[in-house]
């Protein structure tokens, strides 16, 4: 099993992320906001973002491997009448694919955030042909809640999203609190 740990983001992160984030199989299932190709410069300004919002509704980690920076994970609480919800972000070097590392590092920022926030549910939107994403959540406690049928346009194409999600006491049946 691959050891990992998910820690705040610094800015000597930044070549790391650039080198990690810049493959179009990462992005290709993430919002548009993901830029590819991604660079040095994408790089610094999502780690200060990062940096600028953690701890205000919220969590936004490294997960790193081996040292280094190899991927990102975020809880982020909504607002309006969503205000008891976050969602949750992830994205993994391609070279850490298949070992288990991103469903333990979801659990473990799940864990962090009904600990932080006051919320009832994390939810995740993973595109609905995304097999290794929707398996990261399963792994994890999340249950399939349903299939937004040709809800996203990415690269050209109209497609299909999932959402998953799992509520507080989910969470502390299967993690304790």
């Amino acid at each position: 099993m691959t050891t990992f740990q998910l820690r705040p983001w610094t800015p000597d992160d930044a070549y790391a992320l650039a080198l990690a984030a810049n493959n179009p199989k990462i992005a290709e299932n993430l919002r548009n906001i993901f830029p590819s190709p991604y660079s040095l410069e994408d790089a610094q300004w999502f780690i200060q973002d990062c940096i600028s919002h953690t701890g205000k509704k919220q969590l936004a980690y490294a997960i790193e491997v081996d040292g280094e920076a190899a991927g990102s994970i975020s809880i982020l609480v909504k607002e309006d009448v969503y205000e008891k919800s976050a969602e949750l972000g992830y994205w993994l070097s391609e070279k850490y694919w298949r070992r288990g590392i991103t469903s333990r590092a979801v659990a473990l920022i799940c864990q962090e955030a009904f600990a932080a926030f006051d919320i009832v549910r994390i939810y995740a939107e993973p595109f609905a042909h995304n097999a290794a994403s929707r398996g990261v959540l399963e792994k994890a406690g999340f249950t399939l809640e349903g299939t937004m049928r040709n809800g996203v346009y990415k690269n050209g194409a109209v497609c299909s999203y999932c959402m998953y999600a799992i509520l507080r006491e989910e969470m502390e049946m299967l993690y304790g609190k």
